[in-house]
């Protein structure tokens, strides 16, 4: 039983771990850019887009198109970003753990 006290208490010691690394996750914020630059994104580690940032050249009325598309490709090079950071630290905290495919934690 000595083992299973210890596997509990490393279960536990994980949980805590993994609540720390969300909570710095949602803290943690990452920004997009398109145009080169010209419009960027800024978004939590949760996905929430924060801010948006237009540099003043691209608002033109004749232009709007541009300008939509400019802002989707910064939302989706945020979201990204977050991603990718949200995987850097669950493999830290797995220990480079390779899981499944479509296996997520947390659950």
């Amino acid at each position: 039983m000595k083992n299973l006290g210890q596997m509990l208490k490393q279960a536990q010691e994980v949980q805590a771990k993994m609540q720390e690394m969300q909570d710095a996750l949602a803290d943690m914020e990452v920004t997009g850019t398109s145009g080169a630059g010209m419009c960027l994104v800024t978004m939590n580690g949760k996905g929430e887009a924060r801010q948006v940032k237009i540099d003043r050249a691209l608002v033109k009325p004749d232009d709007a198109e541009v300008l939509e598309d400019l802002i989707l490709a910064a939302i989706n090079d945020a979201k990204a970003k977050a991603e990718e950071k949200s995987r850097e630290e669950m493999q830290k905290l797995t220990g480079g753990l390779q899981l499944p495919p479509g296996f997520q934690l947390p659950f």
